[in-house]
């Protein structure tokens, strides 16, 4: 079998793209095309690479040795692909949603993606993706991205929980949201609550900053209210109440616990 043959087989086998072949190698696809083709051979250095990812022999690559099978049989290629070179570990679920994984797992030094509707690596992308740096609608990593949901250090997303959180509704040391920003130091259109609270709308905090600010040491605002102020409970709740209709019945209690 000749190695363009050989390497067809071997991709197939595994139930990989070329594309996806030629991302764990980092060649284009356009390049294992033309090896399939035997219009061009890889360097040296990719045989290597080759060879390794595969757990074969350069020469049964190539063809100049005899394998009783090539590569791995069936029954791995029913049940995922799944290997361990030193510190890189890979795994492949079998089943495909609309041409993705539905679990990739790829962990191991450098920048190694992993693309799957469940997504797990140094890398990752999906539906789900769980990675140092990751994206999808569901995110958590150390820098993540999340469309709907993202939780890291650095988190991005609707509801965004994190170090540095921002989104729609974000959590965090420092925290900014469109809508509600809960931290340390806190910024939002609508309701900031925190140690330092800065807002558009309604300001809670030890300092607070806003249209109506509510501070247990210090606020500054078109209304500004103080434990001591005058205002009862009640009182600053209607008058919140009265500026934003639409504000969570929670946010009485952080009120109130505020000025108490």
């Amino acid at each position: 079998m000749s190695f363009a043959e050989h390497l067809m087989t071997l991709r197939k086998q595994r139930g990989w793209s070329q594309e996806e072949l030629g991302s764990q190698i980092n060649v284009t696809r356009q390049t294992v095309s033309k090896w399939e083709m035997g219009q061009s051979t890889p360097e040296l250095e990719k045989l290597v690479e080759l060879a390794k990812l595969f757990h074969i022999s350069i020469d049964q690559l190539v063809g100049l040795e005899e394998t009783e099978e090539t590569g791995f049989s069936s029954a791995p290629h029913n049940r995922g692909d799944m290997r361990s070179v030193g510190v890189y570990y890979e795994y492949i679920s079998p089943v495909k949603v609309f041409g993705l994984p539905l679990v990739h797992v790829r962990l191991g030094f450098g920048p190694r993606l992993a693309k799957g509707i469940v997504a797990i690596g140094n890398c990752a992308v999906g539906v789900v993706a769980i990675g140092g740096s990751s994206l999808g609608l569901i995110s958590i990593g150390g820098i993540s991205l999340g469309l709907l949901f993202a939780v890291g250090g650095l988190s991005l997303g609707l509801l965004s929980l994190g170090g540095l959180a921002v989104g729609g509704f974000a959590v965090g040391g420092c925290a900014v949201g469109q809508w509600l920003a809960m931290g340390g130091g806190a910024f939002s259109n609508y309701l900031a609550i925190g140690g330092g609270a800065w807002s558009n709308g309604l300001a809670i905090g030890g300092s607070a900053y806003g249209h109506v600010a509510v501070g247990t040491q210090e606020a500054s605002g078109w209304f500004s209210l103080l434990p001591g102020s005058g205002y009862t409970v009640e009182e600053a709740w209607g008058l919140v109440k009265a500026q934003f209709p639409h504000i969570w019945g929670w946010v009485r209690n952080v009120i109130q616990w505020a000025i108490g």
